[in-house]
C-alpha cells in the first residue's frame, strides 16, 4: 500500500511530461519543388510542404498517378480515354465511371448556371473556327448559324439511379472549361493522403491550387505581356483555395492580320472578344477554372452576378479596352504593392547609357517528347559584359537545390548570390501556355536594378537535365539603337532559341 502514493506521482509525472510534448514546436517542414512539361497539353508544377523528401517525393508520385488515372477517364484527346470511346460509343445509355458522370453533371450545371456561355459542345464551333482559319478566313454566317444550332439542343442525358450517361446529338464535346481544375483537385487529395505531407501547390499550366498548411504568393500575368519575368498586374497570397485565369493571350487564331480568341461563345459562334483575362479565386478548383472562363464570354455585368451566386469567390477582369474591373473582396487577397527600385543611369562617361525604350527578348522552346511526360531540366538565364562579368540574371528553375552545381557556369557566377538571398517561392497565374515554349526580357538593368551602358553584352542559356545532358548556349549582342535577332542553334534540351534587341511597343 506504501507503493500507491508513488504510482499516482509517477502519472502525475508522466502525464506533465505528455502535456510538455504536445506544445512543443513542431519541426517546420520543408517545400519540395517539381516541374514537368507536357502533362496535360502544359506545364505542370508541384510544391509539396512536407517533413522529408522520401514523404514529398511519394505524395509526388501519388499526385501524378492521379493526374494519370482521370486523363485516360476525361482527355478528348486521348482515343482510348473512357470520354472518348463514350463519344464514339452510339446512343444507347452506358454506365460510365464516376468521374466522367461528376464532370458532365458539372458541366450541364454550369450549362444553365451561365445561360449558355459554357457548354460541353462548343467545341463544335472552335472546330469550325480552326478550319477557316486554315483558309485564312473567318467562317461564313452560314456556318456560324448551322454552328449555333448544332450547339444549341441537348447533347446528352443523365441518370442518376443507373449511373449512366446517354448521347442525344452529334456534336462534338470537349471538357476543357475546367477538366483541368477538376483534375488538379484530385490530385492534391491524392497527395495530401500522404503521412508527412502538410500542404502543397499544384499548378498546371497557370491555373493554381493550394491546400494544406501552406499560403503561397501568386503573380497575376499581365495579359499584354509576353513574358515569364514581366510585371504582373497584380499579387496576391491564397491559401486553401483554387486560383484560375483565362484570356485570349495565349491561344487563339491568326485570321487577316487580326487575333481571335480560342474562347467561343457558345450563344453565338464568336469568338470571346471583351474581356481579354479573367482570374477568378474560388474555394473549389472546379468554380474557379469554369468562373475563368464564362467571365470572359459574359458581359462583365452578367460575369458579376454569375460569381456572387458562388460564396467566397472573387474575379478580376481586364477587358479589351484596358479597363480592370474587380469584386468587392479582390483586395482582401492581394498583397501590398512593392516599393520599385529606383532606376539610375549607367555612371560611365565613355558609353551612352541604355535607351529604356529598348529591351532584350529571349525566346526559348525546351525540347519535349510528344505524348510524353518530361521533368523541365534546370534552366539559367543571365548577362555578362565584354569583360565576362555579371551584369542580370534573368531566370532560374531548378527542381532540387542540391544538383544546382550541374549548371557549373551559373554555379561559378551567381551561386554565391543565391545562397545568400532570401528569394520568396511564388506562382503565377495566366491563360494556359503550351509546353515548354517561355518568353524572358532583359530591361537594360544590373542586378542592383541601375541601367547599364551600351555596348557589348553576352546572353548565356545554361540547361542541365538529370539523366540528360548538359548544354550552354551563348548569343553576344552590341547593344546600340537598331533593333537587332539572332537565332541560336537547337540542341538536345533546346528545340528552339533567338534573343532579340527590340523597340519595346506600346503595350508592353
Amino acid at each position: 500500500m506504501r507503493a500507491f502514493p508513488n504510482r499516482i506521482a509517477f502519472l502525475l509525472l508522466l502525464l506533465t511530461v505528455l502535456s510538455s510534448l504536445a506544445f512543443l514546436p513542431r519541426k517546420a517542414a520543408k517545400l519540395y519543388v517539381s516541374d514537368y512539361e507536357n502533362v496535360l497539353g502544359t506545364s505542370f508544377e508541384i510544391k509539396i510542404a512536407a517533413d522529408a523528401e522520401p514523404q514529398a517525393a511519394q505524395a509526388e508520385a501519388a499526385a501524378l498517378r492521379e493526374v494519370d488515372r482521370l486523363n485516360k477517364i476525361l482527355s478528348g484527346y486521348d482515343a482510348s480515354s473512357e470520354f472518348s470511346r463514350w463519344l464514339r460509343g452510339g446512343k444507347a445509355p452506358v454506365a460510365v465511371s464516376p468521374e466522367l458522370y461528376e464532370v458532365l453533371a458539372l458541366f450541364e450545371q454550369w450549362r444553365v448556371k451561365s445561360d449558355g456561355a459554357l457548354d460541353a459542345s462548343a467545341e463544335t464551333m472552335s472546330k469550325l473556327w480552326r478550319e477557316a482559319a486554315k483558309q485564312n478566313r473567318q467562317p461564313s454566317a452560314a456556318q456560324l448559324a448551322a454552328a449555333v444550332a448544332a450547339v444549341h439542343q441537348q447533347h446528352y442525358v443523365l441518370n442518376a439511379q443507373n449511373h449512366t450517361a446517354q448521347r442525344t446529338s452529334d456534336a462534338p464535346l470537349m471538357l476543357n472549361s475546367f477538366a483541368k481544375s477538376y483534375i488538379m483537385n484530385k490530385a492534391a487529395g491524392a497527395a495530401l493522403a500522404t503521412p508527412g505531407v502538410s500542404g502543397l501547390v499544384v499548378n498546371i499550366g497557370g491555373d493554381i491550387l493550394v491546400r494544406g498548411a501552406h499560403a503561397e504568393q501568386i503573380r497575376v500575368s499581365n495579359p499584354k505581356a509576353d513574358a515569364e519575368n514581366d510585371l504582373p498586374v497584380a499579387q496576391l497570397q491564397i491559401s486553401d483555395k483554387t486560383i484560375a485565369t483565362s484570356g485570349n493571350y495565349r491561344r487563339g487564331e491568326m485570321i487577316g492580320g487580326q487575333w481571335y480568341s480560342h474562347i467561343i461563345d457558345p450563344r453565338t459562334g464568336r469568338p470571346a472578344n471583351g474581356v481579354i483575362s479573367a482570374t477568378v479565386v474560388a474555394d473549389q478548383a472546379a468554380d474557379a477554372g469554369a468562373l475563368a472562363t464564362a467571365l470572359n464570354v459574359l458581359p462583365p455585368a452578367e460575369g458579376q452576378a454569375l460569381v456572387a451566386a458562388v460564396p467566397g469567390a472573387e474575379y478580376m477582369l481586364i477587358t479589351a479596352d484596358g479597363q480592370q474591373i474587380e469584386s468587392a473582396g479582390w483586395k482582401s487577397l492581394e498583397l501590398p504593392a512593392a516599393t520599385p527600385i529606383a532606376t539610375k543611369p549607367a555612371t560611365t562617361t565613355k558609353d551612352k547609357p541604355w535607351d529604356a525604350a529598348y529591351e532584350v527578348a529571349i525566346n526559348l522552346e525546351l525540347a519535349t517528347v510528344e505524348g510524353m511526360r518530361v521533368h523541365r531540366p534546370f534552366v539559367a538565364v543571365w548577362v555578362v559584359d565584354a569583360k565576362k562579368q555579371p551584369v542580370r540574371q534573368i531566370a532560374l528553375w531548378y527542381n532540387k537545390p542540391r544538383w544546382l552545381d550541374e549548371m557549373r557556369f551559373w554555379y561559378a557566377t551567381y551561386y554565391d548570390q543565391f545562397s545568400a538571398a532570401n528569394s520568396s517561392i511564388s506562382s503565377t497565374t495566366s491563360a494556359t501556355r503550351s509546353p515548354g515554349e517561355y518568353t524572358l526580357k532583359w530591361d537594360g538593368k544590373d542586378d542592383k536594378g541601375n541601367l547599364v551602358s551600351q555596348g557589348a553584352y553576352t546572353v548565356c542559356i545554361e540547361v542541365a537535365r538529370e539523366h540528360g545532358t548538359h548544354q550552354l548556349m551563348k548569343q553576344e549582342i552590341n547593344v546600340k539603337k537598331q533593333p537587332l535577332h539572332f537565332d541560336l542553334p537547337a540542341n538536345t534540351e533546346v528545340a528552339s532559341a533567338a534573343v532579340d534587341y527590340r523597340k519595346k511597343t506600346d503595350d508592353k
